[in-house]
């Protein structure tokens, strides 16, 4: 450009399209060159059937630059009003310490990297997860926790599933629910319970064990905030042989007796006031501990350790690893992921507190929980002599009316949701001396003049029995291992942080290629939003008029949802994509019902489909029915006409993912959804491959009555390191009213009776202004750009190994959608290098692995996104040709087949500075097999782990410091 370049031809300086999409112009010509075509539409047009194409622009607003999107965020942002919240039922106002705040919730080198499958270079987040497993099993008491799960009401529900499995009253088919649980866990529950044909008997907890059920959940402290001892409830339960679960609040554990102590044989519960704000609703971290005699009955994931081929200590994930797609409609859930980030988090407020600071914590808590008390009671007011943290306070509807009158005058939200006659107060680690001071004029007016904080809290006694009762007062020490007890100034906390971080990759040191996890950039900018506070500090039950902006965000991100998907309408509740699965059956198997089509219980799913399918369908009680696929990887037409036929009066369901799960745009698609339809079943289309549809194609015009939609795949949300996630369901019009409501805060459209699938009415809120800035800033021409470009670089790469790497499975004129499956099979029988050998050698090259052995054993799929630029695509492919000249060697007998660079890959620092090297290739080619890696080398923390031994010598709680060295 020069000096006199127009006005309008510098406006574009701040396009967001340029920066989300890794390659320029120049490269994508380079690209499509070496495919053969002169631009993306003629490729799309290749790649793309015909039948299912979108033959016009998405219909969504022009894209905005960085700063437009963010200010037009904050105008949002600004209609939400920060009233002071004392709601409580399971969410609390927290302080994140600014060293984790910054360090690990707004580090993309924490919040980009995935799932731990490959743990040797997912140390640093492994470990923090074993110090959650351990700060959960130091609080509860029990003997086995797990890495996290969705949110405390989907744990309570998983904690209902694993008492059936375990039970020994066999005959029984009913659970108990204290009635004093949170109103949004019976909401889950039932839903759970009704799903699975369980009878839900919902009453006072003292009556639990005088009905013949399989396992009961009681709420501790319960949600009025009483503590009862509920040792005797839980022995008789247990001499019923029903399984005794405890929902507990953790930070109460710091000062209450641990339900483990009590005998329990499961508590779950929410990490959330461990530092993760309450966001209106999510995400946030739920835990889920039991004991070790139900090990392998636990949903979800499990840190344990083991070792590397050196005998050194290292962590991986036990047991569960990939159970879904081991055990498909077997599995003991459908859940195949944690909320990694949010329980990282937690682990690290616990060790910067330590357990003094802990306690001290709750002391305080409590401490002005009792001050309060105390004012209101001399003054007349009627509560609850036992608690923690939480009152429940009788008036008259007078009386409550002024109070709640008062309460919107100061800016005070109270809960409101416990009955017309009371109100209720929980306190929480931000409460201070002035809220007290505060509450006492809302709640008592004028009579409130002469009560002092000061003056109360120098009145209560030790003998004063308001509060916890002495004999459940603990007893018994919490965090002592010196995880604890080590980080406690902010120097060795950063350290420690910036030490895990440096153990994993992440996108912030190279492309992860991971088929079907669509792993693309989380721009800055995206990313802004989540810690401001008026998307981060909301409650989740507060009144709708005081977070108008909020509302207002998530209604035009659905908006935008259902233009892009093609559905008339869009539920935000499902807090996973797991979660959209069984919602979206759910609806489904709703939607049958109200047509009196109860007997339709068969749910066809192909034989390439993701575990979490079949493990989804199971969750509804329904048949599986498996259809065959071709071997060009696409469903059987046939196969499934024959099975639709056999089970037309009962056919309920096809799950359907799109692309297929083998990478291809299948011409049949339309096809396949019609016989379905014309069969008296409804299509569900999985979302995971969405990343290949935006802007060329849209699920509800192919046939999808019902989609979930990966907001961490396909629309930027990261994978934090296996979590978050928000799997939102696109539905057609007519399954709009059976999707899910909720107890506590009523939603518009779907049936009123339709209970939750969530704890929070719109699921994991505070991350949908990523999703909603990534398409804001995108706009139709972008996501259809980004499309193309994903499609484009899968195929280069399929173009570039090809000769070195049978692609398995093409579409339409020998294309791939946005990933592909390279075929390792031949090269095994012929050197005897697994696809295993290949991912860990390509640590070495610092990269992490595409994803492996799915959906067809022996392979690789890879998937490179539209953000990678061509540079990386093609270190990639350089990595992968290096890799396969390797094992030519092998297969020559150039170099020992079990004594050569890949079976004993990864290689360390440990390798490197061994004087004893006795191998048949050098440490350069070793560590540095391409020239590049000398200026930018990617160190795994440990050598390859030892999966056998860590799960026979299952071992998931903290060991001893002294093994880390």
């Amino acid at each position: 450009m020069n000096i006199n370049t127009p006005l309008r031809s510098l406006q574009d300086n701040d396009t967001f399209i340029g920066r989300h999409i890794g390659p320029d112009e120049e490269q994508i010509q380079t690209m499509l060159a070496a495919l053969g075509y002169s631009s993306l539409s003629e490729l799309t047009r290749a790649t793309v059937p015909g039948s299912i194409a979108l033959n016009r622009p998405l219909a969504l607003d022009e894209p905005h630059s960085e700063q437009q999107a963010l200010g037009r965020l904050k105008q949002l942002a600004q209609k939400n009003v920060l009233h002071r919240s004392f709601i409580g039922l399971g969410y609390y106002d927290t302080v994140t310490p600014p060293v984790i705040l910054r360090n690990v919730l707004e580090n993309p080198g924490w919040y980009t990297a995935y799932t731990p499958y490959q743990p040797e270079i997912s140390q640093g987040r492994l470990e923090t997860l074993l110090a959650y497993q351990q700060m959960v099993l130091d609080l509860t008491g029990m003997e086995l926790a797990n890495a996290s799960l969705l949110d405390e009401a989907t744990a309570a529900a998983e904690a209902m599933a694993l008492a059936k499995r375990v039970s020994k009253a066999r005959s029984a088919n009913a659970f108990f629910v204290d009635q004093r649980c949170l109103p949004q866990t019976i909401d889950v529950i039932r839903t759970r319970a009704d799903s699975f044909g369980f009878e839900l008997i919902i009453g006072p907890a003292q009556d639990a064990a005088s009905h013949n059920v399989f396992g009961a959940i009681l709420q501790y402290p319960d949600a009025d905030g009483h503590i009862e001892d509920i040792s005797d409830v839980i022995k008789a339960l247990q001499a019923n042989q029903a399984v005794a679960c405890v929902a507990a609040d953790l930070m109460s554990l710091a000062l209450l007796t641990a339900p483990g102590e009590m005998g329990a044989d499961v508590v779950v519960g929410n990490t959330q006031r461990f530092g993760v704000p309450m966001g209106f609703g999510g995400p946030h971290a739920a835990y889920f501990a039991t004991k070790d005699e139900y090990k392998r009955a636990v949903p979800g994931r499990i840190i344990g350790v083991s070792i590397d081929a050196r005998g050194k200590q290292a962590f991986r994930m036990s047991l569960q690893t990939r159970e879904q797609h081991i055990r498909r409609e077997k599995a003991n859930s459908n859940i195949c992921t944690a909320q990694v980030l949010l329980a990282n988090i937690a682990a690290m407020y616990a060790m910067y507190h330590g357990p003094e600071g802990v306690r001290r914590i709750a002391l305080r808590i409590h401490r002005l929980t009792r001050v309060l008390a105390s004012g209101l009671y001399k003054k007349g007011i009627k509560g609850n002599n036992s608690f923690f943290d939480t009152l429940t306070l009788e008036l008259s509807a007078e009386q409550r009316s002024a109070v709640l009158a008062r309460a919107a005058q100061q800016g005070i939200n109270l809960r409101t949701q416990t009955s017309d006659t009371s109100v209720g107060i929980s306190l929480d680690e931000c409460s201070t001396v002035q809220d007290i001071e505060t509450l006492w004029q809302v709640l008592l007016g004028s009579d409130a003049t002469d009560l002092s904080v000061t003056g109360v809290d120098a009145d209560l006694s030790d003998n004063d029995r308001l509060g916890i009762p002495a004999t459940l007062q603990r007893q018994s020490a919490y965090l002592q291992h010196p995880m604890f007890n080590r980080y406690h100034n902010e120097t060795d906390m950063l350290r420690y942080l910036k030490r895990m971080e440096n153990r994993d990759l992440s996108l912030a040191h190279a492309m992860i290629p991971l088929g079907s996890c669509t792993m693309k950039l989380n721009a800055t900018a995206e990313m802004l939003p989540i810690t401001w506070p008026e998307f981060s500090k909301p409650h989740p039950f507060v009144p709708r008029d005081q977070v108008s902006g909020y509302i207002q965000m998530i209604e035009e991100l659905e908006a935008m949802l259902a233009e892009i998907c093609g559905f008339d309408a869009v539920s935000m509740q499902p807090n996973s994509g797991a979660q959209g699965e069984y919602a979206g059956l759910l609806a489904i198997r709703k939607y049958l019902d109200s047509k009196d089509q109860q007997q339709r219980n068969v749910c066809l799913i192909p034989s390439s489909a993701h575990g979490t399918n079949p493990a989804s369908a199971q969750m509804l009680s329904m048949k599986v029915v498996v259809v065959a696929c071709d071997n060009k990887g696409n469903i059987d037409v046939e196969d499934l006409r024959a099975k639709a036929e056999k089970h037309r009066d009962t056919l309920a369901a096809l799950m359907i993912t799109y692309p297929s799960t083998h990478g291809v745009f299948e011409e049949a698609v339309r096809e396949i959804c019609k016989i379905v339809h014309d069969h008296g079943g409804q299509v569900y289309m999985d979302g995971a491959n969405l990343n290949a549809q935006v802007g060329v194609s849209r699920p509800g015009d192919i046939g999808a009555d019902v989609s979930h939609v990966n907001l961490h795949k396909t629309f930027c949300i990261p994978h934090g390191g296996g979590g978050p996630g928000m799997g939102p369901i696109g539905i057609k019009q007519h399954l709009a009213p059976f999707v899910s409501n909720h107890a506590v805060v009523k939603l518009d459209g779907p049936q009123a009776g339709n209970s939750a699938v969530s704890a929070a009415p719109w699921g994991s809120a505070s991350i949908l202004p990523i999703s909603w800035m990534y398409i804001s800033m995108m706009g139709a021409a972008g996501l259809l750009k980004a499309t193309q470009v994903a499609i484009l670089s899968a195929n280069y790469i399929a173009r570039q190994l090809d000769g070195h790497y049978p692609v398995l499975y093409t579409g339409q004129n020998g294309r791939v959608a946005h990933e592909c499956i390279i075929d390792l099979r031949p090269l095994k029988a012929s050197s005897g290098i697994t696809e295993e050998d290949i991912a860990k050698r390509l640590m070495d090259y610092g990269f992490h692995a595409p994803t492996m052995s799915f959906p067809v054993p022996g392979t690789l799929m890879i998937e490179p996104t539209e953000s990678e630029p061509l540079e990386e695509i093609d270190r990639f492919i350089e990595a992968m040709i290096c890799i396969r000249q390797e094992i030519a060697r092998v297969e020559s007998g150039a170099l020992d087949a079990d004594n050569n660079m890949l079976k004993h890959a990864p290689h360390t620092l440990a390798d490197i500075m061994d004087e004893g090297w006795e191998r048949s290739y050098s440490k350069v080619e070793a560590a540095f097999p391409v020239d590049s890696l000398r200026d930018n080398k990617f160190w795994p923390a440990v050598n390859r782990i030892d999966n056998v031994y860590g799960d026979r010598n299952l071992f998931c709680a903290c060991p001893a410091m002294d093994s880390y060295t």
